[in-house]
Parts: structure tokens; sequence; C-alpha cells
């Protein structure tokens, strides 16, 4: 079935019979028939495309622009692009370079969004309409109570997964309409076209191949860390735990207020030797020069019980989806596949450290899946897994 964009409804899709057949989001490769040949995905730590010229998804062209810490602060609430600017920037100097020229320029592109400005549930029902435009406010209604925000405003898909004895199983991803405007936003102002959009675990899932071997993929970066399981293309777990947050706040509200101006060291330093006394009951440089050491000091273990935590977080996740991988399928998980910016071998050393010595990491994204001649040393693989499989189809 042949589907294209409403364009005066730039989040739902209509069929060749012009029938709406989901709204919101598309989140499995096998509900477009053609999806674009750019892609992108946003994410706190920076900005990430690539480029394929058919469904097989042989990288032809990858880019990917750091941003500033706090550029995007993905949630379920608006303000996840806090600056817009720098984020629109970053995706049109990241799609600029792999668009093409000329005819051969492509503008749509497929949008990956952080896993944390999204939710994926699982739901069971007895019985649903084959329509999807009537089984969509079924599913719609059965979010209401589930979801932390108003499922009413939300975009809402769905894909079901079995429907074996009379009982039917889906995956439904819903995202705030606001949130998704803010994604959608800065890709406009990039100067290119959302043509689809995609929860950054599920883009990566869509690179596997639906074998009947079950895979267990971790996708981490700074501020979350989400575990998915898949067997034969049927998702059986999706679990993501926001780390970023919380502890961003505590971070800076432990940070002493001096050492918040500090951009150099050695030049700060030089600055702070230059003060006069302030005073009675105020510091001298030598007081100002020792505090400024302490900040230092302070700010490297702040760091360093940072990356710690983010360690826990990580082999704990880790830790609880290789239980449910045993106790669903009656078997241990031999191997870890990766995806985001922690990369495999960051993983490895953290699951060797809690005593998870017994499991292999491997990156989803290989050598065999980029063009020889778009191999860069600048795109570690990790980061190339989500856009990979928002190109595969």
């Amino acid at each position: 079935m042949s589907q294209k964009r409403d364009m005066g409804h730039p989040n739902s899709w209509i069929d060749e019979k012009n029938k709406v057949v989901w709204d919101g989001m598309e989140f499995l490769p096998t509900t477009l028939g053609t999806r674009p040949r750019l892609a992108v995905e946003i994410r706190a730590e920076g900005v990430v495309a690539a480029r394929a010229e058919d469904a097989a998804a042989l990288l032809t062209a990858m880019a990917k622009v750091s941003l500033a810490e706090g550029a995007v602060m993905p949630g379920l609430k608006a303000g996840n692009i806090v600056d817009k600017t720098a984020v629109a920037a970053a995706v049109r100097k990241a799609l600029e370079g792999i668009a093409g020229t000329g005819r051969e320029r492509l503008r749509d592109v497929t949008v990956i969004v952080p896993d944390s400005a999204v939710r994926v549930l699982f739901l069971d029902f007895d019985q649903l309409p084959s329509k999807a435009a009537e089984a969509l406010p079924v599913v719609r209604f059965r979010l209401k109570k589930l979801l932390p925000f108003d499922a009413d405003e939300a975009m809402v898909s769905y894909q079901v997964m079995s429907n074996v004895k009379g009982l039917i199983k889906m995956v439904a991803v819903a995202m705030p309409k606001d949130v998704l405007a803010e994604y959608e936003g800065v890709v406009m102002a990039a100067g290119f076209v959302p043509g689809a959009v995609l929860p950054s675990t599920l883009a990566a899932l869509a690179g596997l191949d639906e074998s009947e071997i079950p895979a267990l993929l971790v996708n981490a970066g700074q501020t979350s860390v989400t575990t998915a399981i898949v067997q034969a293309g049927v998702l059986l777990l999706h679990r993501s735990v926001d780390m970023g947050a919380d502890r961003a706040v505590s971070v800076m509200d432990a940070v002493p207020e001096a050492a918040m101006a500090l951009v150099d060291r050695e030049n700060s330093a030089q600055e702070w030797a230059q003060q006069e006394a302030l005073g009675p009951g105020g510091w001298d440089r030598f007081d100002a020069e020792a505090a400024m050491q302490s900040s230092v000091v302070a700010m490297a273990e702040l760091k360093e019980q940072a990356l710690a935590g983010v360690a826990r977080e990580v082999t704990q996740a880790v830790s609880v989806a290789a239980a449910y991988f045993e106790d669903t399928l009656q078997v241990a998980p031999q191997v870890v596949r990766t995806a985001g910016t922690l990369g495999a071998e960051t993983l490895a050393a953290m699951l060797d450290e809690s005593g998870m010595q017994g499991l292999r990491v491997q990156e989803m994204v290989d050598a065999g899946m980029m063009q020889a001649g778009a191999v860069t040393a600048s795109v570690a693989r990790g980061w190339l897994a989500g856009v990979r499989g928002a190109l595969r189809n």
C-alpha cells in the first residue's frame, strides 16, 4: 500500500484512499513504504545525520555536530530544545554536508528523538477494530490512565505485535504534541522537512534483521539508558531510565558560586591574582587562588561521582534486562548490542567492573554497513545505530 504525507495535517499519514491510518509518528519501519533517504538524530550530546541511497541502508555519507551541554534537555514537558538557534544550526551543519547538491539534493528527513521525550508502552486487547482509524481512539483511551501527560494532547502511534487466540498484543508510542513540535521545528528551521519521526531505540532496533535469535540492546548516553529485547521482529521489552536531569541539578547545586565563572584555569588564576584585597572580612588574592584551586578539585570530584552514578545506572539497567531476558526466553543472553553515545568499549568496561563479565558487547553498526569511502573516525559507530536503522526499510 502506497502512502504519502498529508501536508494539510503534517503529523498524519494517509493511504491511497485518503484515509488517516495513524496520527503522530511512525515508530517501526513497516509502517511506511518509502522513507526519506536522510535521517538525523537529535541527542543531548549532539546531532548525527546519515544518508543511504536505498532501503538496504548502506551508509554513503554521515556527519556529527556536538552541542553545548544543556542545549537539549530531553523530557516529556515543553522546553526540550533549550537553545533553538544552536540546535537548528547543528542540524543544518550535519545535514548540509550529506544532502547533495542541485537536483540530487534531498530535503525530506526522518527525525530521531530521544527516548526520554516519548513513552513506549505494551498494551493488551481482547478485541480491536481492524481499521486503524477506528482503532486509534480505542488505543488513545487506554493510554489516558497510563501516561504522565494528557493523552488527548499527545501524538500516538501503535503497532500490533501478535494476535493469538483472541489476545492482541501491541506496542504504543505517545509523545506530547508540543514536545514533538520542538524537534520538528528545529529541523524545519534548518531548512529541511520532517518526513517521519522515530524514538531513538526503536529506530536502532529497525536496523536488526528479523532473526529468531533474540537480541538484547542497550542504548545509553549522558542523560538516559534504554534496554530493549527483540525476537523475530517482536519487541519483548523496552525500558527507559532517565538518569540526567536530577544529577545535573545536584551537581550544579554543589558547585561553589565562584567556580561557575571559571573558563580556563590558567587565565582565571591570573585574573584572580590581579584582584585587590576585598577589605575587612573579604578575600585577598591568596584566599582567592586557594578558593579557585579548591573549586577545580571539587569540580573534578563531582564529575567523577557523576560518571560513577552513570555507570551504576547503566549496569543496573543491563542487569534487569538480562534477568528479564532469561526469565522470558529461558536462556541467558550471551551478547549485548549497543547503540548511543556511550560506546561498546565503555559499556564493556562498566559491565566487567560490576561483575557481569559473561556478556560480550558488540556495536550494532559494523564496517560492512558503511560505504568504504564514507567511513570516518569523527563519527563513532554507536552514534550511527539510530540513523542507520531509520534508513533501513
